[in-house]
């Protein structure tokens, strides 16, 4: 099978021709496998598609034109009405998501107990000294108050967590920096949930070189060093 260690980008398939050469064509959006509702996603066109294998296959048959350059993925799940972020949401924000960070990186630790796999050797030896202070801050619904008031009497317990998301991200290529696809798979999944993810990403972006550098992400959540 010619087609067989022959990688193309998302939203095309390969396709041999009959002297057996292969090459990418755009996937047709009607042959892509059928899909679960939890599996449907929002394109930025505010159209819900079935799943991305649509969505990018849609926006390869729109390849150079103003609709295909704009056909992005927005948010994992059916589109809905997702409100407008205010000033005051959006300044909330990082004390929420930091908080999130750190009890994921907490889980993670507590999987690891049973089964390796989820944080490396070094990673595990960071986490545990967080896992095991007994000032910290155990999950919960708190309020902005009780977060804000932990992020200054325990500033250091959130420094590892925020840096250790950035650089989950920072994979394609590993350069310091968040392209708007690394940053993808993070904000799409979170939109549905908190809608203050676009803006708040847009104003880490200080420059607005639509990059996310290292010191601008942490100035984002907070962290000085």
């Amino acid at each position: 099978d010619p087609c067989r260690n022959f990688h193309c980008k998302r939203g095309k398939v390969c396709h041999a021709d009959k002297q057996g050469k292969p090459s990418c064509i755009c996937q047709d959006p009607a042959a892509c496998p059928s899909t679960k509702d939890y599996e449907h996603v929002c394109g930025t066109d505010n159209k819900t598609y079935d799943g991305t294998c649509q969505l990018f296959g849609t926006k390869c048959q729109l390849e150079g034109t103003k609709m295909g350059r704009q056909l992005h993925l927005d948010y994992m799940g059916s589109c809905k009405y997702i409100p407008h972020c205010t000033d005051y949401e959006v300044d909330q924000f990082p004390l929420r998501m930091r908080d999130w960070l750190k009890n994921i990186l907490m889980q993670y630790y507590e999987r690891d107990l049973g089964t390796s796999g989820f944080l490396t050797e070094k990673q595990r030896s960071k986490v545990k000294k967080i896992y095991q202070n007994d000032k910290r801050l155990m999950a919960g619904d708190h309020t902005v108050e009780l977060l804000l008031h932990d992020f200054e009497k325990n500033y250091h317990m959130y420094v590892y967590p925020v840096h250790w998301q950035f650089h989950q991200l920072d994979q394609h290529p590993v350069d310091r920096l968040l392209t708007h696809s690394e940053l993808a798979p993070l904000r799409a999944s979170l939109v549905p949930m908190e809608h203050c993810i676009t803006r708040f990403f847009h104003e880490c972006d200080g420059d607005q070189d639509k990059l996310i550098a290292l010191k601008e992400w942490c100035h984002c959540f907070g962290i000085k060093e």
